[in-house]
């Protein structure tokens, strides 16, 4: 009690005189950028998953092929939750009687009270305008997909027959909640009121029905009803969440996710820069109240005690401070997203706060308690002969603490190992060639001072004659400056990748079933409509039956997960390829230059991984009675945003000649063209177009509202981060200020000492600058191809840009931390300074 006491009257006085204010300040602006960064994260990731699952109608979502009942349904009745149900068969629809009537078979979607619980149906009526709609189509109603209203040839207003029931079409679904989930269902949709279905009398025994059970709530209420559900599933059901969405729903959410952690790892490396140089000029304020200590009689473990109790007693009032401001910020940064996006924003829970004490606090031991550590070393002699060498911290010491408080944090706020690893090494890497660079700059400038004349000499003799200072400095500038310009020119690619993916040239048709003697007459029809020439594919379905000649089912991948399971049990589409697209990459084991003597196949990485297969694997398949195997030969990354056709397991030439093969391609059909679906169909009644504009509408709109997110966590991150970088600027300064007072008291003029330190902060941020900006470079790079699976090259033009700001950021913020040299008398100055 009596150290803490000690600790306590110290730490009060520090704040008093200001010897802690910089350290203080330093600490409340590191864990106000971690905290904030991950409060709007925090937020802004639950808003992005409730307004993600409004792709699925829920927030989960339970398929069977028998009705739902049981544990399951008992679960969905749980406190929090709200459900509703959907019934799924094929039935014929018809338009018109007698000779003129029509018929076409459709996809029936029956809907209950209260679908979709989340998201809308965008719904076009009789007036030609489109409307959003909450709930389903009234009793005696029904709406129709536009691809059904194409191949009818039908408008809102006729009737349509529904086995015994004769319903008015109200409007034509544009767009639907779950769309994004598989889009390649080929029959035309109907929807109808659950309330309709017994008057249709198509509910049969032996009726081969699909049933849906939707659930929505609180993120803790639809967790446990996934966990209950999950084990309890029976033979025919199937969970699904947003993660079941397509592949090019899922990577903008994925990309986000791996952004705003990024975001949250420069908070963590600024934190450290920041509190790391204001533990330093702390360290060394303490150095003459030590010495005193020391001639009193105080044992070396007692200033230990009082210095890290003192650095404790801080980062808790520096933590609280800067989680309570983050706190606030939060509120007016949660109002303006919701505003701008146009969703809800969940409110923040208390995990970014815990988060934002545990960054601080570890930074702080880390990085701060080295430099306290060593003042135990002090001598007493300090006393009467301040011109003693003042004492640091072993280097091991420093290192091993450094570098274990920085893994440690940036292994925590990652999520990913790979971008964890990234960081670190890119770190490190940093840190070592601005160390040896700072050096070199030194000895340069010690070789030239003799050359240089007035302010300029000066101002560069203060970098050679300070060389600790000036290394610290500049390491400290650079590594600060390339974790804000890696943030950048990550943020820059990912934006103008989903840009450049999602743009309005994207196929919004795909054209299924088109057999071998139709190839040229479809050609021929598309191009007619002023369409590009497509590229039709061969697709063969198939099941999986063996795996390296064992027998396999879809039972046989439960232990893998349910999506594994699933993906066993689906039927396969296979293709053939003789090479690759550019929007499929080889990741493993060599893909075929031509003809091959033996069946390959090339998989997808992704799926390959699930299901357990391996380069030099067998896979066998039963293709319409008919065996085929293969051996995989490579394995492949694909573009799955392109939204081309693109398959998860792909053959080699020749090796599925003689087996039931159609051909299926996507083109991008003007908006305007409204015929084209229906001419194409009456020409060839035996293909499938699916029309995929409205699954783009719902992946740009996801992509939109993720783009501006990472732009709202972008900025807050760089101001944070810039403010912190002037804390840890300021924290070196005292030598300096110490210097300009001695010049002013021996008559040096304002524009003299600006000038020196205006030569002085530019040529530490321009090495710091241009340091920075390659690294950053260079590590945008690795994080981008490893981390977030986007093409890059180097864009040296922003990384000019980016030294120059580093220039202007290290002259600006300097001379703000040196303004009071200026301002005050010399005497009051070198009283404040004198230790």
């Amino acid at each position: 009690m009596r150290v803490a006491g000690l600790a306590w009257r110290q730490l009060r006085r520090d704040l008093r005189a200001g010897d802690v204010r910089i350290l203080f300040a330093a600490l409340v602006l590191a864990v106000l950028a971690v905290t904030s960064v991950g409060f709007v994260t925090d937020r802004a990731e639950r808003a992005l998953s409730i307004e993600a699952n409004r792709l699925l109608g829920g927030d989960a979502l339970v398929r069977a092929d028998a009705p739902i009942g049981g544990v399951v349904r008992e679960a969905a009745g749980a406190d929090g939750l709200r459900r509703t149900e959907m019934l799924e068969f094929d039935s014929m629809v018809t338009v018109g009687e007698g000779d003129a009537m029509r018929l076409q078979l459709s996809e029936l979607h029956v809907l209950g009270d209260g679908y979709p619980l989340r998201g809308s149906f965008t719904l076009r009526g009789a007036d030609g305008v489109d409307r959003t709609v909450t709930e389903g189509p009234a009793a005696g109603t029904a709406w129709l997909s536009r691809a059904g209203a194409d191949r009818l040839g039908v408008q809102p207003g006729v009737e349509l027959g529904i086995g015994d029931l004769r319903l008015r079409l109200a409007g034509l679904v544009i767009q639907e909640p779950d769309a994004s989930i598989d889009y390649f269902n080929i029959s035309p949709k109907v929807y109808l009121n659950m309330a309709d279905l017994d008057a249709t009398g198509l509910v049969q025994e032996g009726s081969r029905i699909g049933y849906r059970l939707a659930v929505a709530g609180d993120a803790a209420a639809v967790e446990r009803f996934i966990d209950t559900v999950k084990p309890a599933l029976g033979r025919g059901q199937r969970l699904q969440t947003i993660q079941d969405a397509r592949p090019e729903v899922r990577s903008s959410l994925d990309r986000a996710g791996r952004f705003l952690g990024l975001a949250a790892l420069v908070s963590v490396v600024l934190a450290a820069v920041a509190v790391a140089m204001a533990a330093r000029r702390h360290s060394e304020r303490h150095l003459s109240g030590s010495a005193v200590m020391r001639c009193l009689g105080a044992q070396q473990r007692t200033l230990v005690a009082v210095h890290v109790g003192e650095l404790l007693m801080l980062g808790l009032a520096a933590c609280t401070l800067g989680v309570a401001v983050a706190f606030l910020l939060q509120w007016g940064i949660g109002a303006w997203l919701a505003q701008r996006l146009e969703i809800d924003i969940p409110p923040a829970t208390v995990w970014p706060a815990l988060r934002g004490y545990g960054v601080g606090l570890v930074v702080l031991l880390a990085f701060g308690a080295p430099p306290v550590l060593a003042l135990r070393r002090v001598s007493a002699l300090r006393v009467l002969r301040r011109d003693l060498d003042r004492v640091a911290p072993a280097a091991w010491l420093v290192a091993a603490s450094a570098l274990g408080g920085l893994a440690a944090l940036l292994w925590w706020q990652a999520g990913s190992a790979t971008l964890a690893s990234a960081m670190l090494g890119g770190l490190l890497g940093t840190f070592a060639v601005l160390a040896v660079l700072a050096w070199g700059l030194i000895v340069l400038v010690r070789r030239l001072r003799g050359r240089l004349r007035g302010s300029l000499r000066y101002g560069l003799a203060n970098v050679s004659r300070h060389a600790g200072t000036s290394i610290a400095q500049v390491s400290a500038l650079g590594l600060g400056l390339m974790a804000l310009l890696l943030l950048t020119f990550v943020r820059t690619d990912l934006l103008d990748r989903w840009r450049l993916a999602l743009e309005a040239e994207a196929p919004n048709r795909f054209i299924i079933n088109v057999q071998q003697d139709q190839l040229d007459g479809v050609r021929a029809f598309i191009e007619s409509r002023g369409v590009d020439a497509p590229t039709l594919f061969p697709m063969v379905q198939a099941r999986l039956v063996s795996h390296n000649g064992e027998a396999v089912t879809g039972k046989d991948y439960a232990e893998q997960g349910g999506r594994a399971e699933r993906m066993a049990e689906r039927t396969f589409n296979l293709s053939v390829a003789d090479t690759l697209r550019d929007d499929n990459k080889v990741t493993g084991g060599t893909f075929w230059s031509g003809p091959v003597a033996d069946p390959e196949v090339s998989v997808e990485e992704d799926f390959a991984r699930d299901l357990g297969w391996s380069i030099g694997d067998r896979i066998g398949f039963d293709i319409a009675g008919q065996p085929f195997e293969a051996r995989i030969t490579s394995l492949r990354s694909v573009d799955w945003e392109s939204f081309r056709p693109n398959f998860f397991v792909v053959a080699s030439p020749g090796a599925l000649d003689g087996y039931p093969a159609s051909h299926i391609t996507a083109v991008n059909v003007a908006p305007g063209d409204a015929r084209f679906t229906a001419e194409l169909v009456q020409a060839y009644p035996n293909l499938s177009v699916v029309d995929v504009d409205a699954v783009l509408d719902q992946v740009r709109g996801t992509a939109d509202q993720v783009s501006t997110v990472v732009q709202v966590v972008f900025w807050f991150a760089l101001a944070a981060g810039i403010l912190v970088l002037m804390a840890a600027v300021s924290a070196s300064q005292d030598e300096r200020l110490q210097e300009g007072a001695v010049m002013r008291a021996l008559g040096g003029s304002r524009r003299q000492l600006r000038l020196a330190q205006a030569s002085e902060f530019a040529a530490i941020g321009l090495l710091s600058g241009t340091v920075a900006a390659l690294a950053a470079s260079v590590l945008a790079g690795v994080v981008a191809v490893q981390v977030f699976d986007l093409p890059w090259q180097p864009d040296w033009s922003m990384a000019a840009t980016g030294a120059a700001i580093g220039l202007a950021a290290a002259v600006l913020a300097g001379l703000f931390a040196t303004r009071r040299v200026l301002d005050a008398p010399p005497s009051v100055t070198l009283r404040e300074l004198d230790n």
